[in-house]
Order: C-alpha cells, then structure tokens, then sequence
C-alpha cells in the first residue's frame, strides 16, 4: 500500500484504475479503513469503478487497524479530516475529483465540500451517519447540509 508523509500525519492509500479522479472516504467510524470498503452491506468502489475512474480509498486518520495516523487536535474537528484527503488530493494530482463516503464518510464529505467547493464536482454518500428520514416529528430539525455550503 503506499504511503504518504504529510508533515506529522502518514497517510497511507490505495489506487484502482484509471479514468476521472474519485477519492473514496470508508465507512465504519474507528473502523474506517480500506479493507473495510465493501463491507456492511456496502459496495467497494476500488472494485465498482475501476473501469471508468482512478479510484483512491484512504484509511480515517487513527482507525482502528489503519494506518494512516497523525495527532488528533479536538480544536480542528473534521478539519484535520480534511486535511488529509485533500494531501493525498494534492499529491495524486487531483484538481477536479467525486468523492464517495460511507457512514463517518458522509459527514466528512461535507466539510471536504466546504472547504474545496471548486475541486468537488459530485458527492456520492452511501449509508451516512447523522442520516434521519423526515418526518412530522422531525421536520423542524431537520436542515439540508446544501443550504450551508451552496
């Protein structure tokens, strides 16, 4: 698997294929790590993909069995989150790219938005965290994470 030196944080990756960039963000919360993708009733887009993107799947920053690891700074919440996918962005070449994210991934989708809205051009969440259908109960609690950063 190879492996990326970010200052402090090493972020370790994997690559599939070729075609339009797409960096996969794994589900699973502690467990968020590429052999992880494909697992929980979810699909692997490292294998899904392949035929029509360079797909690039990191492990979440101190996941349990993962081995990208760094210093988590509660100050900086998802920001250090970010931080890293949008190193591994930067050192693949990606300019433009989708994102794909499961369960822990969804939330960090949206903060990947919020911070390269320019790079992002489409956003695929599978089984998101924080997900709750609307319903009468609920409606007034509700509000979309588009009316923040679009």
């Amino acid at each position: 698997m190879p492996i990326l030196q970010n200052g402090t944080t090493t972020i370790r990756y994997e690559e599939a294929g070729s075609g339009f960039p797409m960096l996969v963000l794994p589900g699973g919360g502690l467990n968020a790590t590429v052999e992880n993708l494909g697992h929980a009733g979810s699909f692997n887009p490292l294998v899904e993909f392949a035929s029509t993107h360079h797909v690039v799947a990191l492990d979440i920053r101190n996941a349990n069995d993962g081995q990208t690891i760094g210093p988590l700074e509660p100050e900086k919440g998802w920001d250090q989150f970010t931080d890293d996918q949008l190193a591994l962005a930067d050192h693949l070449g990606f300019d433009k790219f989708v994102v794909t994210g499961f369960c822990i991934g969804g939330p960090l989708i949206w903060n990947l938005i919020r911070r390269a809205p320019d790079r992002v051009v489409a956003a695929i969440l599978g089984h998101p965290s924080g997900f709750r259908p609307r319903s009468e109960e609920h409606t007034s609690e509700l509000q979309s994470p588009c009316n923040l950063v679009c």
